[in-house]
């Protein structure tokens, strides 16, 4: 199978390298020439522009950062759907929203192009070791096609067949809401603890060992207490971007979300202060200032 792969960077660039491991016969291209040139050092064939990468190709997949960079990549002049041939199947891996999808799918089915919605979870990190999550919305058949080529991006046991087009898109955006709402969470809990007197390690330890467990209390935060590291891979443009969109779906589906929309305005808080391109848990990096404390581990 002959697959075209659009969008090159911290999650795209290591997932176009796994389906070239796996033996498809991958074009890839990226407005990032660095990008492109990394892909193709991987092994995939370079191209000059979206329409060239999609011309010809079995199965495409794009990984954008944003809904406007999607819709201009699927629908402009010279964008893949008039690129691809009919017949294909049309795969987009980004985090976006369901009113660009549903326009996707509309231009894509006036061409018999089969198209799903799989964006994906796991972080940089996963991405680079192959184990994503990936949330699939769309037809049956479309997804049976395209499972050869997530099996070879993510961990099988987490492919995720939602329901129609556009559940993909949602669930990706619910599940990032939460972390996020987490991430705020755990920042002032752990800011709270330290500040009152208990050391961090006695109070993250309790804290795991109790039913507040979470994924993101037990290792996600780590980053930050082990390291100082507030993960870069993800930035706070994006972080915003993606809790605009949940905000959008929840006004959508008619359901008020204050929380959503206060954890909203606190990363907003945090892009301010720290830039577009601090890291996604800027969050407890904002408690911590707030705090006037760092939350380091001294266990290894």
């Amino acid at each position: 199978m002959r697959v075209a792969f659009i969008g090159l960077g911290n999650m795209g660039g290591p997932m176009c390298g796994h389906l070239v491991h796996a033996g498809f016969e991958v074009t890839a291209f990226d407005i990032d020439a660095g990008a492109l040139g990394r892909a193709v050092a991987a092994g995939a064939l370079g191209a000059g522009s979206v329409a060239d990468c999609a011309r010809g190709a079995a199965a495409l997949i794009t990984m954008l950062p944003a809904p406007p960079q999607v819709e201009q990549v699927w629908l402009a002049d010279g964008g893949v759907v008039s690129a691809l041939e009919p017949g294909s199947l049309a795969v987009d891996m980004s985090t976006s929203s369901t009113a660009v999808g549903a326009r996707l799918v509309r231009a894509a089915r006036e061409r018999r192009i089969d198209v799903l919605d799989a964006p994906v979870a796991g972080q940089s990190i996963g991405a680079k070791a192959g184990t994503l999550a990936i949330y699939v919305g769309g037809p049956e058949e479309a997804f049976a096609r395209a499972r050869p080529l997530f099996e070879a991006m993510g961990d099988p046991k987490r492919i995720f067949h939602l329901g129609g087009h556009g559940a993909g898109y949602t669930v990706k955006l619910l599940l990032n809401l939460l972390w996020f709402i987490q991430s705020v969470a755990v920042g002032e809990v752990l800011s709270v603890g330290v500040r009152a007197g208990v050391s961090l390690d006695s109070l993250h330890g309790a804290l795991i060992g109790s039913p507040a467990n979470s994924v993101f209390l037990e290792r996600d935060v780590r980053m930050v207490l082990d390291d100082g590291d507030y993960d870069e891979a993800f930035p706070m443009r994006l972080v915003t971007k993606d809790l605009g969109l949940v905000l959008d779906l929840a006004r959508e589906a008619g359901v008020p979300v204050e929380l959503s929309a206060l954890v909203e305005q606190i990363h907003w808080r945090a892009r301010a202060l720290y830039g577009d391109d601090a890291g996604q848990i800027s969050a407890v990096r904002l408690y911590e200032d707030l705090a006037g404390l760092q939350l380091r581990l001294r266990r290894s």
